[in-house]
């Protein structure tokens, strides 16, 4: 009887070994959990300020020349253009063909740096995403050439920004209040751009951690990275030149209605 309760009382040896073993194991997750949670975060911040920077340093540094741009439009890809404006007056398919064709060449610019930076893991992650940002921008910048979009003013260049958030999937409708003064606008879109797509690139480049897969993984996302954000934008500009067209048609269905007193003359 005093054996009994004693083992009543007083779990077995075994019994304390498994609830040993299974408290090590709960532990061990839940530092595991937390330590993977904290390292997201800490990458998280890296990825921000990376892309932050590179799309910064972007704005200030990397621009496409509209005016060599718009000779290759001539001569490599063959539209009857003088000025960008008529662009509005080619036949729409061939600008589509075109708009592929820049955005391709983005992927295969940014499968190539994602590859070779790719082989430091972590540790290049951040000139990586430099590097793409500026690649990344550069295809924007000749979509919107390629649609007939300039970006010379302070408007246009706003515009710019604007199908840039688009691309990343941000909302910038609040921002739109101070879309005429560039210099304070400009910073802020560029911010939620980097807020947005740092998420997205944590989530979707965890092997980048592990140098040894870096290289193929680097340069894949990088490649789907461009063409995500290349197709979005192009919907955006695609968007714009059509409701162009649509108000240069009208001008022209619509004759020019004068003046009662010049009628009755």
């Amino acid at each position: 009887m005093l054996a009994q309760a004693r083992q009543q009382r007083f779990p077995s040896t075994d019994t304390l070994f498994k609830m040993s073993f299974w408290g090590h194991i709960s532990s061990t997750r839940i530092q595991y959990s937390m330590a993977e949670k904290i390292s997201k975060s800490w990458v998280r911040g890296r990825v921000e300020d990376a892309l932050r920077g590179g799309l910064a340093r972007a704005y200030e540094t990397v621009r496409v020349d509209p005016v060599k741009f718009l000779v290759k439009l001539r001569t490599a890809y063959g539209l009857p253009i003088t000025t960008f404006h008529g662009l509005f007056s080619v036949e729409l398919s061939l600008l589509d063909s075109v708009s592929q064709s820049v955005i391709r060449s983005g992927m295969k610019m940014a499968a190539a740096e994602g590859a070779g930076l790719g082989l430091g893991g972590i540790i290049t992650i951040v000139p990586d995403l430099g590097i793409l940002a500026g690649i990344t921008l550069r295809t924007i910048q000749k979509l919107s050439l390629l649609y007939g979009f300039e970006f010379n003013t302070d408007d246009e260049i706003a515009e710019l920004w604007i199908a840039a958030a688009t691309a990343a999937g941000v909302d910038i409708s609040r921002e739109l209040l101070e879309k005429e003064v560039v210099n304070r606008f400009v910073p802020r879109v560029i911010q939620r751009i980097a807020t947005q797509a740092s998420g997205e690139v944590v989530e979707k480049w965890a092997g980048r951690l592990i140098p040894l897969t870096s290289s193929l993984i680097g340069a894949g996302l990088n490649y789907y990275f461009v063409r995500a954000w290349g197709e979005r934008a192009n919907s955006h500009f695609r968007q714009k030149h059509l409701e162009v067209r649509t108000r240069m048609a009208t001008k022209v269905a619509i004759p020019a209605v004068r003046h009662p007193s010049i009628l009755s003359s």
